[in-house]
């Protein structure tokens, strides 16, 4: 699971290394990111790929499944979009904004419960994403992307739980690897870089790394999540944000200022102590 939310990371310091030193368009990157995620899931899944393809009408004709890919492309654009000018660290930081904007969705629109201490968690959390955006206090258009980018992977999120027992997970994760491919094709064509044969193969590697580093990390927490309890995985997503500062650090010499540590120590703390929570603790539901 660790390794998991590690290779997430690692994708996009590949995707923003792209774009600030060798000046590959955002378009295209994204574009790349999921057609070779594409090729890459569907050789891994190549054994059970018939399983798969037995969703494929039925995902093709629901709307859901559409508007769900739409969400995932606009979410990994606005983050790559953020990352040509912000830390890896702040960028992710604000983009979990996602589980706030999750977890109040599937109250409204999938009548789940409603938790009280999980509510003052969440509260707690999206201060903290304040914290790392600075909204009016020297936030840039960069951190903003990164916070669409979490409503955007927030909405994912809910259209998820209201899909996740209608299809298979690895049919649900090829579906939007293809609908990104395709959202993205005429983009990506128009923006293919032009690279000098001295870069050549650090563009190449750093594109196939952009591609496998996210579909790797979703493709392995498909067969995590098989083996351990939800229960027992949910707090390791927050893991994310230690690597994303690392990589960030290591890489770019990106060092957060005292309030961007302060917001990322209460995203996490927020985070982790919200996933422990008995899940029978509620304080209402809103199904009579």
């Amino acid at each position: 699971m660790l390794v998991a939310m590690s290779l997430i990371p690692l994708g996009d310091t590949a995707g923003k290394l792209l774009s600030n030193h060798f000046n590959v368009a955002v378009w295209f990157i994204a574009w790349s990111r999921f057609l070779f995620g594409l090729l890459f899931v569907l050789l891994a899944t190549f054994l059970k790929s018939d399983e798969s393809i037995t969703d494929s009408q039925a995902l093709a004709k629901d709307y859901r499944v559409w508007l769900r890919g739409f969400f995932i492309v606009a979410g990994i654009s606005s983050i790559l979009t953020s990352l040509r000018t912000e830390p890896i660290a702040d960028v992710f930081a604000a983009f979990f904004i996602g589980p706030v904007v999750s977890y109040f969705g599937a109250v409204i629109f999938l009548q789940e419960r409603i938790n009280l201490t999980r509510c003052l968690l969440l509260i707690l959390g999206f201060l903290g994403v304040l914290l790392v955006v600075k909204p009016g206090f020297g936030g840039s258009t960069g951190i903003y992307f990164a916070v669409l980018a979490g409503i955007f992977y927030g909405c994912f999120l809910v259209m998820n739980r209201m899909l996740a027992n209608r299809y298979r997970s690895s049919s649900l994760l090829i579906s939007q690897l293809m609908i990104g491919s395709i959202f993205l094709l005429p983009f990506g064509l128009q923006s293919l870089p032009e690279v000098e044969q001295s870069t050549y193969f650090a563009v190449c590697a750093l594109v196939l790394l952009s591609a496998l580093g996210s579909a790797g990390g979703n493709l392995l927490l498909l067969f995590v999540t098989k083996l351990m309890p939800a229960t027992k995985l949910a707090p390791l997503v927050y893991f994310q944000l230690i690597a994303a500062t690392a990589f960030g650090m290591l890489v770019f010499q990106d060092q957060p200022d005292w309030t961007s540590w302060l917001g990322i120590v209460v995203i996490f703390i927020s985070g982790v102590t919200s996933v422990l929570l008995p899940q029978n603790s509620s304080l209402r539901s809103s199904k009579p």
